[in-house]
């Protein structure tokens, strides 16, 4: 582990490091203000939370036993089930938690996995995270001097030019709630993509011709707010997945869940809810 960052959740000052490439936040900090590795074993005896780690581990994890999981999965839920960082490391190989001893040890894991336990420990808490840990990318984009950062908003004379050029982005005007027949034709992709944008990526295509010949797509228009929840409505639908949840089922659950968290971070950091300029997307194609 390398690369050691932080930030602060409700004076809690929590540690990120990083792990074949990916960010890993530590859930010894994140209950720092409770029995922190009790309160972490406490979580993780949870059947729900097993499951859950099962698959994030499936998706992503060619080495994880599988069979084990499936003991340990079966056994949660006795009254006298525990389950200790360890013991699922050393039985199943997973790799979405890890523990560090040391200075700076602790429970790690995995920011998908991180979000789920700050939704357990409390809602207000996980999307406070989720919120930090988004202004954390944001200026290590801007360090590296990605165009689209948060700092190149700041000023107010590109905000109202941002927000204007808005309008010539067009968003398709169907009833795709009351009229469901597409989604039984629809890939996930487009599921997800009407429960966040309102609508298909062919029909966002054919209403920006311009900005399609120069292959760019609805999620490239996106704010910094909506691909913050794409991130987590495409971890959610995984799972409804392998639950085997009906897609109008999924869909409804995806809408509610979505619209939910994109008002919630738009109130909390309005600049994150602009979306990009298409006049300079278009600038850059044609370059």
């Amino acid at each position: 582990m390398g690369n050691k960052k932080t930030i602060r959740v409700e004076d809690n000052l929590i540690q990120i490091t990083s792990f074949n490439n990916e960010d890993y936040i530590s859930l010894t900090d994140m209950a720092r203000s409770q029995l922190q590795e009790v309160i972490i074993i406490k979580w993780l005896s949870l059947k729900s939370t097993i499951e859950y780690l099962g698959e994030w581990e499936l998706l992503y994890n060619p080495g994880f036993n599988y069979t084990e999981f499936g003991t340990i999965k079966n056994t949660a839920g006795s009254n006298n089930f525990v389950l200790s960082v360890k013991q699922w490391l050393e039985r199943t190989h997973a790799i979405g938690i890890t523990a560090k001893a040391g200075r700076y040890g602790g429970t790690y894991a995995h920011n998908d996995i991180a979000f789920q336990f700050g939704m357990w420990i409390s809602p207000k808490f996980q999307l406070l995270l989720i919120k930090e840990y988004q202004r954390l990318k944001a200026e290590e984009n801007d360090r590296l001097n990605i165009e689209w950062s948060v700092k190149r908003l700041l000023s107010k004379t590109n905000y109202h030019l941002q927000t204007d050029a808005v309008q010539k982005h067009i968003i398709p005007q169907k009833n795709y709630s009351k009229n469901k027949e597409w989604l039984l034709y629809a890939e996930e992709a487009d599921l997800l993509n009407v429960a966040l944008f309102g609508c298909t990526a062919k029909d966002w295509r054919e209403a920006n011709p311009q900005l399609s010949e120069i292959n760019l797509n609805i999620r490239d228009m996106a704010s910094i707010n909506e691909l913050t929840v794409l991130s987590n409505i495409e971890s959610m639908n995984s799972i409804l997945i392998k639950q085997k949840i009906a897609k109008d089922i999924r869909f409804e659950q995806i809408v509610e869940i979505a619209s939910y968290q994109l008002q919630i971070l738009n109130e909390k950091d309005e600049l994150k809810s602009i979306k990009k300029n298409p006049n300079k997307q278009l600038k850059k194609g044609k370059s």
